[in-house]
This record gives C-alpha cells, structure tokens and sequence, in this order.
C-alpha cells in the first residue's frame, strides 16, 4: 500500500496495561509483548494523576512467551542515557499527566518484550497506562482485529 495511509497501515496497537484503579506500592499488571513480524516498537508509559514516584521502570526480552526474561540493556529510566544524550530519569510524584516512551529497533531484539514498572508506596499512589505500537511490519494488517486492540478505525 501506498499513500498516506501506509505507514498506520503496517501498524499494530497494543494494550498492555489498561487505565484503572490507583497503583500504590505494586508493581503494574504488564501484558508481554509478542514482537513477531515487526521491526519497530514505541512503549509509552502514560502517568494520570499520581503523587508517588516509580522505583523501577525497565523492559526484559525473551524468546520464550513467560519465561528466561532478561533485561534489555540501557532501558532502565534509572540512569541510563535517554534520546538527546541526557541522563533519563524514573518518573516521579511531580509527573503528573506525562508519558515516557522506549523506542526499540526489534531487529536487534528478542521476540518477547515485557516492562517491569513499580509504584512506590504512599497514600493514594497513580494512575498508569502502557501502550505498545509495533510498526514497520512485514504482512500489513488491514482489519481493527489484526491491528491489536483496536476497537474501531477511522480514517480521514
């Protein structure tokens, strides 16, 4: 496909973590990621209201779905180095209505891809969400189902 569709065509949205109730000193329920057929990956980390900070945010890899996990190398918000050459930070009581992003070549990964993301414990804790956009596919999809979780789609 051609156009200014192709791009959002060899898409694929994934809800790994679904908007809920107040996370307060929990690790987040993060759905694995299966990675088979793309090359690119965006995981966004949406942050809601929260007045607590996070104590690990790190993404693992593996071949097998569940198991052999590993972390993946310079993905850790504790200190790595982040896009522009600065040091990345977890995310704090203070990030309010923002998002981080991991932005993986999966060319160079394993095919099972999961975040280990932890709230610290306060009063009221956050509200959090995960997301994954897998892109540059190898087969397009073109139905919402084989689009991930995509429940309708609208182009315009």
């Amino acid at each position: 496909m051609s156009g200014p569709f192709a791009i959002q065509q060899q898409s694929k949205i994934k809800v790994l973590t679904a908007p809920g109730a107040l996370v307060d000193g929990a690790s987040l329920a993060v759905t694995e990621l299966d990675t088979l057929g793309y090359e690119h990956c965006e995981i966004y980390l949406i942050i809601g209201t929260t007045n607590t900070a996070c104590s690990a945010a790190i993404l693992t890899e593996g071949d097998a779905s569940g198991t052999g996990h590993g972390n993946i190398t310079a993905s850790n918000f504790d200190g790595q180095t982040n896009a522009v050459g600065a040091t990345a930070v977890l995310p704090t009581a203070a990030n309010d209505d923002s998002v981080f992003v991991w932005s993986l070549d999966l060319r160079k990964r394993k095919r099972y891809i999961d975040a280990t993301i932890t709230v610290g414990s306060t009063s009221t804790g956050g509200y959090y969400t995960v997301i994954a956009i897998l892109s540059n596919s190898k087969v397009m999809p073109v139905t919402e189902a084989e689009r991930g979780d995509v429940a309708d789609w609208i182009r315009i």
